[in-house]
């Protein structure tokens, strides 16, 4: 599977645009931001997670510290730390992977900023 392909042929969709369905064990999710968007600050407490950059600019702030991700290259977040994630140009796309965890609160502060990117988006503001 060529991820940068399925990021692009995402079109202009943010957050997850594809799932690992396979598997038991592990999770992982193809995810995709414009220049806008991105992940804002929060604290995973569940499970250590590997970033791996597909396509694009983007960074990601691991307990103060910034690391860029792009692609090919790889930034390990450890549980307990706080993180943000955001894009630095139109096309950024990474991989996140993890072991499997119970299901995402829609109400984590987590979630809030890609739930606002994508409201901006359907009223056509900002991207």
């Amino acid at each position: 599977m060529d991820l940068a392909e399925v990021a692009a042929a995402a079109g202009r969709r943010e957050g997850t645009v594809w799932t690992l369905e396979e598997g038991e064990d592990l999770n992982a999710n193809l995810v995709r931001f414009s220049s806008t968007g991105g992940i804002g600050k929060h604290t995973n407490e569940e499970v250590d997670v590997i970033l791996v950059g597909v396509s694009g600019l983007g960074s990601v702030v691991i307990d103060g510290e910034k690391h860029g991700l792009a692609a090919g290259e790889l930034v390990f977040v450890p549980k307990g730390v706080s993180r943000e994630i955001q894009s630095a140009s139109e096309d950024f796309a990474y991989l996140s992977i993890h072991r499997r965890r119970g299901p995402i609160r829609l109400g984590d502060k987590a979630h809030r900023r890609v739930r606002e990117v994508r409201a901006g988006e359907s009223d056509g503001g900002g991207e």
